[in-house]
């Protein structure tokens, strides 16, 4: 008789899956809002409180720091206590903090909220694609991940659009603009409400009627009939298996797959996050008004969305590790592009092909992360290897002010994240290929 997770892959698309998707998404674009959100931020302060580069890097910088640790701790506590749970918790844990930072008096108290921000954005990433992943029908689990994964570049086309019309309005604006980001903590309850919780991780604690329940709810919306009782995977009165610790993404056989993996997730953060929290400033520090500079980024970020469309017809007909490779040296590409552009028409066009293949690049590794570890270890090692990365987007932005000091210039600024990219690009083929095949339970 079929398990039930060979249930979940033999259906089609249905309007469960659509609703998980989108549920699961709306939180993933309030997260890129917010991240969005204080690119503005820190260019309105660097005039307001006449901030300097060092500063500028830090309050950058320890958001990050918040998002490595709670990327490790999400994926831990996602695997003991369920996918659902662990992501209401942290939109409400960063929800809540983004609005408090909207009330900040000092520098050093918009850095304690920028942490505690992190805290609950770094676990909620790999949390949703997890979960998604775990429902999605092998043959198109690439694409549906993907298509989780680009409400990131809906989330950082509405933080560009309020850092264009809300923070240059006023000396409060950049205020207004993180009150906005508060948006999370009311969607956390529709979280806790409406999303199933993963029926492998239901099986795995022995709940099995919660587990028959979710199959047969996504059966239902499939127009399968539900099968006899006696055609369904009996119970077992066995304990639930323990939770494996962090280091066991070191064991074997996923050791060397683990290395890959983090490296990947290294490079694209360092230049990801190096290259597009600091585009708004350097913009501004090249002689850019604030509305101009907010304008060009708001162009360049609307490319996001067609890297993600790319990337999700690509994760199935390529395979994952093609397309994340190529989207990285694109990406790679694209960054000495964007470092050598001398005129407005280069910026913009540059700056598009970096965010189309950049974007598309996540794309392809969120959907390649959860393939890497079997179901009682794939919270735990998706963000371990996001936790890892957020390492490269915390020493990033610390990196550009002392790059510059250091005479490279914009140019060679970008060489360097493009040679992150390009290691990453070769890291990628340390990664299992596994385009179509059902998720490991082992």
């Amino acid at each position: 008789m079929p398990t039930r997770s060979e249930r979940l892959d033999a259906l089609p698309f249905t309007r469960e899956h659509g609703r998980l998707v989108v549920g699961s998404g709306v939180g993933w674009a309030l997260d890129a809002m917010d991240v969005g959100l204080i690119s503005f931020v820190m260019a309105a302060l660097a005039v307001q409180w006449d901030l300097g580069p060092t500063t500028l890097s830090w309050i950058a910088s320890i958001g990050f720091v918040g998002m490595a640790v709670g990327a490790t701790l999400g994926g831990l506590l996602a695997d003991r206590f369920g996918r659902r749970q662990v992501f209401a918790m942290t939109l409400l844990v960063y929800g809540l903090a983004t609005g408090a930072a909207a009330l900040s008096w000092s520098v050093g108290a918009l850095l304690v909220f920028r942490f505690l921000i992190g805290l609950g954005l770094g676990a909620e990433l790999p949390v949703a694609s997890t979960l998604v992943s775990e429902y999605a029908p092998a043959r198109i689990r690439g694409r549906v991940v993907v298509a989780l994964e680009s409400f990131w570049a809906v989330g950082w086309v509405v933080a560009a659009l309020i850092g264009y019309y809300v923070v240059p309005q006023s000396d409060d604006g950049w205020r207004w603009a993180l009150a906005i980001g508060a948006l999370p903590t009311a969607y956390a309850v529709v979280v806790r409400r409406g999303l199933p919780e993963s029926v492998r991780f239901l099986e795995r604690r022995g709940r099995h009627e919660e587990a028959e329940a979710a199959v047969r709810r996504f059966e239902a919306a499939a127009g399968v009939p539900a099968p006899p009782p006696t055609a369904v995977e009996p119970a077992t009165t066995a304990a639930p298996p323990a939770t494996p610790g962090p280091l066991a993404v070191w064991e074997r056989p996923h050791a060397g797959r683990t290395a890959a993996l983090w490296a990947v997730w290294f490079g694209v953060n360092f230049s990801y996050y190096g290259a597009f929290i600091w585009i708004p400033s350097l913009l501004v520090a090249d002689g850019m008004d604030l509305v101009r500079s907010f304008g060009f980024t708001l162009v360049i970020t609307l490319a996001q969305l067609p890297g993600y469309a790319a990337a999700a017809v690509l994760v199935e007909l390529w395979g994952r590790r093609a397309t994340l490779s190529t989207f990285l040296v694109g990406s790679a590409v694209s960054a000495v592009l964007f470092g050598r552009a001398d005129s407005e028409a280069a910026i913009i066009a540059a700056g598009m092909a970096l965010s189309f293949f950049n974007l598309g690049a996540w794309g392809a590794l969120y959907a390649v992360t959860p393939e890497v570890y079997p179901t009682g270890l794939r919270a735990t090692g998706a963000g371990a290897a996001a936790g890892f990365g957020r390492i490269a987007s915390v020493l990033a932005p610390l990196s550009v002010p002392w790059l510059l000091d250091a005479g490279t210039g914009t140019t060679g600024l970008f060489v360097v994240f493009a040679a992150f990219f390009a290691v990453a690009a070769a890291a990628t083929w340390g990664l299992p290929e596994r385009a179509g095949d059902a998720l490991s339970d082992a």
